[in-house]
Order: C-alpha cells, then sequence, then structure tokens
C-alpha cells in the first residue's frame, strides 16, 4: 500500500513546496492538495522531483465569494467552473498529476443543479482525458454540500458515463453517511478512483479512533483499488 499527505491537512504551517519535502522526509510514497494555485506549478514540480514523492490529486479552486466551497454544481456560474477546470488541468499536467477534483459546493440539491453539474464534469471529463486525467468527485457528509452520499456520487458517474471519471471516497465522510464503510467500498469498487482516510469520528491520526484501517484498507485493496490512501487528517 502507498501513502498520500494530504497538505491541505498536514503541514499546513509551511509554504506548499517546504510541506513536499517534508512529507518526503516524513515517509510518505506522495502529496495531494487542496487548491495549489497560489504557488508557480515549476517550483511545485521541482519541490516534488526533489523529494521523489508522486502527487496524487488536486481540487479545482473552491471560488472566489463567501461561502464558496466550488461551484460545479451551481447554475449560472458554468463558465467560472470552467475556467476552474481548465486551469486545474494544466496545472496537473505540469506536476503530473493524475487527477483532479471538481468540488461541486453547497447547492442543497436545488433545481437545476445536478443538471449543471453533469454538464460541467462532462466538460471536465472530455478535457481531462485529452491529458490523461482521472476526474474526481467527492460526497461529503453536509447538509448543503451537493454529493452528500455515495449513492448520489454514483448516480452521477452513470449518468454523464465517461470513464474518466471517478468517485473520491473520503472514510471520513462515508463514515457519517453509509451503513458500513465495507459495504459502501464494495458499492463503489468499481468506479473508486481514490480514497481517503482519518481516525473516527474525531478525524485525527489514523491510528486511532473506531474504525481499524488496518483491516479496512487491505479489504480494499482486495477489491481491486490500486491508488495510494490520502491521508486527511488534523494532527
Amino acid at each position: 500500500m502507498r501513502f498520500s499527505a494530504n497538505l491541505g491537512f498536514l503541514w499546513t504551517d509551511l509554504h506548499l513546496p517546504e510541506a513536499i519535502l517534508a512529507a518526503g522526509s516524513a515517509g510518505f510514497d506522495a502529496v495531494e492538495f487542496h487548491a495549489p494555485y497560489a504557488f508557480d506549478s515549476a517550483e511545485v514540480a521541482a519541490a516534488l522531483s526533489q523529494s521523489s514523492l508522486q502527487v496524487m490529486s488536486l481540487n479545482t479552486s473552491f471560488g472566489d465569494r463567501d461561502g464558496d466551497f466550488g461551484v460545479g454544481a451551481v447554475p449560472g456560474r458554468e463558465a467560472e467552473a470552467r475556467g476552474y477546470i481548465d486551469q486545474a488541468i494544466t496545472y496537473a499536467t505540469d506536476i503530473g498529476c493524475p487527477a483532479v477534483h471538481v468540488t461541486a459546493g453547497h447547492t442543497k440539491r436545488a433545481e437545476g443543479c445536478e443538471t449543471a453539474y453533469r454538464a460541467n464534469l462532462a466538460y471536465a471529463a472530455a478535457e481531462g482525458a485529452k491529458a490523461n486525467i482521472t476526474i474526481l468527485i467527492e460526497p461529503i457528509s453536509s447538509d448543503t454540500y451537493h454529493l452528500g452520499c455515495i449513492a448520489q456520487g454514483l448516480e452521477t458517474i452513470n449518468a454523464v458515463g465517461a470513464p474518466n471519471l471517478k468517485l473520491l471516497v473520503d472514510c471520513f465522510h462515508a463514515w457519517h453517511t453509509e451503513p458500513d464503510l465495507t459495504t459502501a467500498f464494495e458499492e463503489a469498487a468499481d468506479h473508486l478512483g481514490h480514497v481517503q482516510f482519518a481516525s473516527l469520528p474525531d478525524r485525527h491520526e489514523p491510528d486511532l479512533g473506531v474504525v481499524d484501517y488496518a483491516e479496512l484498507l487491505p479489504r480494499i485493496v482486495a477489491m481491486g483499488y490500486t491508488g495510494a490512501f490520502g491521508a486527511e487528517y488534523h494532527p
């Protein structure tokens, strides 16, 4: 198994290139980012090369308005969403990142939001395919975020029908929304693009808490998952 340091949670006191080096020194196999766009991609690529780390994923920009957490499913902001998608794919290409997570935003699944989301994801998948990049979507345990559970994510993936559109499953969120984590991963296995984990219920170091990852993570691998496991926790 390979482990990826999520630098949106870990080493947040350091500038991103320094955080990449810290992750390498700590023994991680890879890193992943939230929104790295404040840093020049060449500088980030140099730090990745120096640390010999892979980068697994990055997010599209969250948006520039108060309360934004992505705009991928927000009607009326399609041009902005596609601009963020283009930005993310370009940045990912520059640093050798194989996956882009399109952040959906807080919509409460209002009328028209899923239609906008699917159209933007179809665009992202088509553009990503040109660069051999996987597009990820993530269910988040929130009353307002557009995707709230794995079933909704799978419905969206099946509706868009793009082979490079995959599910990002964060164990922290899935534990709050799914009856059972093992069953949830079995249901998502055919469309699983990335996995993140942390202790539950407090989202700290993953060797603590109520979920035994020494048992769960090998099960996920046995289901056919070949990617890295993203450590997305508050130290």
